[in-house]
């Protein structure tokens, strides 16, 4: 886990936003969702600036409370959260079946968490896709600390509008991201494009599962909840992101909700009722700790105006996931992965 104190943690606060700025886009970010009177429509227009300042706001969060990589896991039991998140990401580069000196696209990498883990992993150059600048200035450098920086680098860019040729990536993956695109078919498009014929894109994905009920008022405002606190323009059906992948042009060869045969629930972490250690900052004496915390650093002033609020989006965003998981409504793992034809005939 990456080892990011208090003070680093007052520091990154507000990501790449001057520190007066920080409360006017908490105030902007949260217009957007439900909670606050937003529509999807809008959210989904305006995704990249909603995206932008989310990440900006939370990125020092989530490093404080997860280390580099910003993902759930299915989970064993007698394995810790660190363990399960290595093991996850070592699944996905053995489902595309990685080989050393392959090209490969990281689509919304983060802080670059699981690029570096899967380039050490599969003797691969990875390449992380994100169009937030102060998440690139965070993964350069943890990059160059860890001497990965000759073999992953970072573009700063919308997946939604690639900058790169057709045909140019051995292989693909997005690991909890693509949920952000206000449009699955767009984005996949965009993957299948920049792909080699032949090869294969794996995600996992945030959606709602057959058991959501959208009549269900419960069921809509725990979805709320996790868009509010996640920056999600909408959460899709598991069904949806099939059809889009297919509308593509890919060939689905399995798909699967990791989260239903997950020996330990992937939202323990994040339990109230659960105590551990080894992922002390996650749990509910950690998160009031840093409750507690952020609230001092706020009015010391050493944490720029606003903080508190995000870390209360981010408190409301796990209630949502966590009943979202213990309904059986919400999963941040249905696996696919999806093969670009060897010729457009196919």
């Amino acid at each position: 886990m990456s080892k990011v104190g208090a003070l680093d943690l007052a520091s990154g606060l507000g990501g790449k936003l001057d520190r007066t700025d920080v409360l006017s886009a908490v105030d902007k970010y949260e217009k957007y969702h439900v909670c606050y009177g937003g529509e999807e429509e809008e959210r989904k227009a305006n995704y990249s600036d909603m995206v932008n300042k989310y990440y900006d706001l939370v990125t020092s969060f989530y490093e404080f409370g997860w280390g580099e990589s910003f993902h759930f896991a299915p989970r064993w039991k007698g394995e810790s959260l660190r363990e399960s998140i290595k093991r996850h990401e070592h699944f996905l580069a053995l489902q595309l079946g990685l080989k050393p000196g392959q090209k490969v696209l990281d689509v919304g990498c983060g802080i670059g968490g699981p690029l570096r883990e899967i380039s050490r992993f599969s003797s691969t150059s990875v390449t992380g896709l994100n169009n937030n600048e102060y998440q690139i200035t965070r993964g350069k450098e943890l990059n160059r600390i860890v001497g990965v920086d000759k073999t992953c680098n970072f573009v700063k860019a919308d997946f939604m509008k690639m900058p790169f040729s057709d045909n140019t990536f051995d292989a693909v993956y997005a690991i909890e991201a693509t949920c952000h695109a206000p449009d699955a078919h767009g984005c996949y498009q965009e993957i299948y494009r920049v792909l080699k014929p032949g090869q294969y894109f794996a995600a996992y994905e945030w959606c709602m599962t057959h058991s959501f009920d959208p009549s269900n008022q419960e069921h809509q405002k725990i979805k709320a909840e996790i868009e509010l606190g996640d920056g999600l323009p909408d959460i899709r059906l598991t069904t949806k992101c099939l059809e889009a992948l297919k509308q593509a042009g890919f060939e689905v060869i399995w798909e699967t909700d990791l989260a239903a045969n997950s020996p330990l629930p992937w939202y323990l972490p994040l339990d109230k009722s659960h105590f551990s250690l080894s992922s002390f900052r996650l749990t509910a004496l950690g998160r009031f700790f840093t409750r507690n915390m952020v609230k001092t650093l706020e009015f010391v002033g050493l944490a720029p105006k606003g903080s508190q609020r995000v870390q209360d989006f981010l408190e409301k965003a796990a209630e949502g996931l966590v009943e979202g998981g213990k309904r059986e409504i919400f999963t941040p793992m249905y696996f696919f992965l999806a093969r670009k034809p060897q010729s457009e005939d196919q």
